[in-house]
């Protein structure tokens, strides 16, 4: 689904920081944060209560405004919005329950330092994210097994062992096949910035452009 004129509006709004336009995005999109990150921690066996998954959504909120709201900077407008912060949403609640998760262990370790994360000032959304457009479209060319090792790792963000268990494969297998994913993803990347005539719209569309006297 292509991105709605309703949403289309609402984004020029927030990139514009038009006033009322950020409460009007939150009021939109947090009920699907929440959802993604109840979600994605009963995906993971996660308990998680009430006050983390509040910590969670303001985490993911201010990831989305974060360098001048580049994550929706980022966003192409090929799928439908919801879509696009969906997958953003869970990217970022699997990293807030795995760092949440190790600093519990290492408490249970009576190890008093908190574990260090490698510096890194780009938003956790945007770190090794294959573009949404191309996962898409590399989905619609596969079937079976592949397609689904596919959705489950780029769109739910499941874990190799988490896809191993729900299809019943070995986990050398999902790697394999997702190795395979970014081989294909690369290869369609190359050849859409190799095409002349795409190069030029790509351009045309990065140009600053002249304001109207």
């Amino acid at each position: 689904m292509a991105l709605t004129p309703v949403d289309r509006d609402l984004l020029q709004r927030c990139l514009a920081k038009q006033p009322g336009s950020w409460n009007d995005f939150v009021d939109r999109f947090l009920s699907l944060i929440y959802h993604v990150i109840h979600y994605t921690a009963h995906l993971r066996s996660a308990r998680v209560p009430p006050e983390d998954v509040e910590d969670i959504a303001a985490e993911v909120l201010l990831q989305i405004v974060a360098d001048d709201y580049k994550v929706l900077r980022q966003f192409k407008g090929h799928a439908s919005l919801a879509t696009y912060l969906t997958v953003i949403a869970r990217r970022i609640c699997i990293h807030e329950l795995n760092r949440r998760q190790s600093v519990r262990d290492a408490i249970r370790r009576g190890d008093p330092r908190t574990p260090e994360e490698p510096l890194d000032d780009s938003p956790v959304a945007l770190r090794s994210m294959e573009s949404l457009e191309e996962v898409e479209t590399l989905l619609r060319k596969l079937s079976g097994q592949d397609r689904e090792i596919v959705r489950l790792f780029y769109l739910e963000g499941r874990s190799y062992e988490e896809i191993s268990t729900e299809l019943d494969v070995p986990v050398n297998t999902v790697g394999a096949k997702l190795t395979r994913a970014r081989q294909k993803l690369r290869e369609m990347h190359k050849s859409v910035t190799d095409l002349p005539a795409l190069k030029k719209m790509v351009q045309a569309e990065t140009k600053p452009k002249k304001k109207k006297a």
